[in-house]
Formats: C-alpha cells, structure tokens, sequence
C-alpha cells in the first residue's frame, strides 16, 4: 500500500511513521526547503500525551521539554501582577505537561522516522503540490508546476497546515472553511542573553489590553517571543498594510523596555498569521482525508494544536495502517472522522470560549484575569480555571 502525506508538519510526520510502521511506502511532500525553525512555545498535554506514549514517541518529547516553573504577568514598567505555578497547572491539566517549542516538536517528529524500516517513509523538502486528481485506482499527484514529476497513492493526506493546499484543490476554496476569532499570532527567536538570563523558566506575558506580548529563555542565549494582537478586519485573505516587522513594532510599543529591545532585534519576516479555526462538514472525498490544522484547525486559544495534531494523526496511521486491501480505504477514513471529530469540536468551542477573554478589552476585564489566576490557590476557583485552560481534560 502507498501513501502520500502533503506537509512535513507534525501530522504529517506522525501520520507518515505509523503508516511506515504498518508497512506501508509513504512519500511525504513538504513545500518548505528544509525543517521550519519559527513557532512558538506550546503546553503539550491532553490526549496527544496518551497518544504520544502509546506510539513511543513521549522521550523523544520529553527529552527536548523545557523546564517552567511560572507564568508570570508583568506591567509595562515589568513589576509582576499576577502569576500562575506550573507545577499546579501540570496537576491540573492530569499531571503531564510538557513546555515543547514548536519546532523542536516537529523536528522530534521527524527523528522519530528513524524508528521505521529505512526507505519506507521519504521526506521530500521543496515539493509543492501543484495538481491532485483521482484516478479508478486512487489518487496522483504532482509537485513543483511539471505533470511529469507525479506520485501515485492508494490515499492522498493533507497535512498541511491552516491554508492547506491539498483542502483548497479538493474540498474548496480557504474561505468557505477558515473562521477568524479578530486576531493575529506572531512568533520569532532573537539572540539577547541579557533577557535570556532574566526570563529562565518562566513564562513573562505582559498585562495588557488588546495586545500581549509574551517572553521566554531558549537553551542558548537566545529569547523567543510570541505575540498576539487585535485583527477585527481579519478575513480569509486579509492582510493588514505595511511590512510584518514594522507592523509588531508599531502594535507593541509602550509594552515595557523588555519587549522594546526584543522588537528592535525582530527579523524582517517573521511568522504573523491570523488567529482561526478551520470548521468543515467533512474531512475526506474519496481517497483524500485531512488530519491536523488542515481540517480541524482549532486555533492557539484552545491551546491544544501540537497535542491534537500528535493524537489525531495516530489514531489516523493507526485505522488505516490495518488496511489490507484497497477496498478497505474508505471505510477506515470513515471511522477516523467518526472517532475524532467530537474530539476536535470540543477542543474549538473551548477555543471560541477562550476568544471572549484571552485578549482584554478594558481595565475591568484585566482587573478580572488578575483576580482568576491569584485565586487559583482555592479550592473549586483552580478547577474552574483548567477548564478554561485544558477544557474536558480536568474532570
């Protein structure tokens, strides 16, 4: 049996080594010349844990965590307001929580194909999928704008990502499928070991309104920052005027002189994308299926996108890894979406829950955020709070 897998993104890669693992042949087809090195930091726990565990993926995961002791809110003049223990949140969320950087979870994907027989999953950077048709015996696929470079496959994946590609080809255009929540994420690494020192094993956010600019220390001297601001345009195809630098710069002023210095080292492009959910009817058409953001995006508010992609792509290598014959395709794609999409519609309606209060509007709703995480301490109030932060998981 053969498959290939559109993004090299953490589905794809996951979704790739069990498909390896079962015997199957497995192209994956990854746009970006090599291993993306922007993201941002990331709380992985939920079900990608137990998944993570079960397909011996968890130490190579466990063994690239960074160590948190605190999320710290900080006014501009960086005098902390209010903070949260993490060693409470890890107790709360079920007693595993891993701080993982995004890139460092894709690159931990991608290591772990060494565990499938070698030649059996291949991973093709500069590959963009340029046309994808269906034949009687499954699906072809062609990559870099030439009809002549063309994969055949029992089963076509979509991995990739928000603005899929392979969604856009065979389900329809982004907009019909991509719901924005008014903002824009944006995430990127700056070498300063002045801060690097200053911030180790926490997490700074500032407490602000309609805008947070959040800090943490990687292993190096290196600080990366993530931030998030106000997009009410915001719409599939949206993009606000001016340059992506100069843009944070002109959102972030006044933040305090810790995201000032940061600000004045960002990179010319950085990763800036909106903040949205992808909400579909379906998730596959024939021998196409899509798995992670591609399908179920359920956007960084639900604070589940690493964990879900992990367990999603699992269950999906593992149902069609079974297969046996061709004619069994369908039906295990059918049982994918009826296993896991409660679990992806859970997960955004926590997120559109999470829209309403994640970016405060005024002083009294930051006032309100500061009074929740200094009450987490009491009894019944820190159980209210993780379900705001992990959803079901804190039952």
């Amino acid at each position: 049996m053969k498959a290939v897998v559109v993004g090299a993104g953490i589905a794809g890669l996951v979704a790739a080594r069990q498909l390896g693992a079962a015997g199957w042949d497995v192209e994956v087809l990854e746009k970006s010349a090599a291993p993306r090195p922007d993201g941002y930091m990331m709380d992985f726990f939920g079900p990608g844990v137990e998944a993570a565990e079960r397909i011996g993926l968890f130490p190579r995961l466990a063994a690239v965590a960074y160590r948190v002791e605190a999320l710290e809110y900080v006014d501009a003049a960086g005098r902390p307001t209010s903070s949260l223990d993490y060693g409470q949140f890890a107790r709360l969320a079920g007693g595993k929580v891993l701080s993982l950087l995004r890139p460092d979870l894709e690159r931990a994907a991608l290591a772990a194909l060494e565990d499938v027989a070698p030649g059996r999953v291949r991973v093709r950077y500069g590959a963009r999928v340029t046309q994808i048709w269906g034949d009687g015996d499954g699906v072809r696929v062609a990559i870099n704008g030439s009809t002549e470079v063309t994969f055949a496959a029992d089963v076509l994946i979509g991995a990739d990502g928000i603005h899929s590609g392979v969604r856009a080809q065979v389900f329809g255009p982004e907009e019909e499928f991509l719901r924005p929540m008014g903002m824009r994420a944006a995430a990127f690494i700056v070498s300063e070991p002045v801060l690097n020192a200053r911030f180790r094993n926490r997490f700074v956010l500032t407490d602000s309104i309609g805008r947070m600019a959040g800090l943490y220390s990687l292993r190096t001297d290196e600080v990366a920052a993530f931030l998030v601001y106000r997009d009410v345009a915001g719409g599939p195809g949206h993009l606000p005027a001016g340059s992506p630098r100069a843009r944070l710069r002109r959102e972030f002023a006044g933040l305090g002189q810790a995201i000032d210095r940061v600000l004045g080292l960002c990179p010319e492009h950085p990763y800036d994308d909106v903040v949205a959910q992808i909400v579909m009817p379906r998730w596959q058409r024939g021998r196409t299926v899509l798995v992670g953001d591609a399908g179920g995006a359920v956007s960084l508010l639900a604070g589940q996108g690493g964990s879900l992609a992990i367990a999603g792509a699992a269950l999906l290598g593992d149902l069609l890894g079974a297969v046996a014959s061709p004619g069994e395709i369908s039906p295990a794609l059918a049982e994918f979406e009826r296993r896991w999409r409660p679990v992806v519609e859970e997960a955004q309606a926590a997120g559109r829950r999470a829209a309403a209060s994640f970016l405060p509007a005024n002083r009294t709703q930051r006032l309100l955020r500061r009074w929740i995480i200094r009450a987490t301490h009491l009894p019944g109030i820190d159980r209210l709070v993780a379900r705001q932060i992990v959803g079901r998981i804190a039952k």
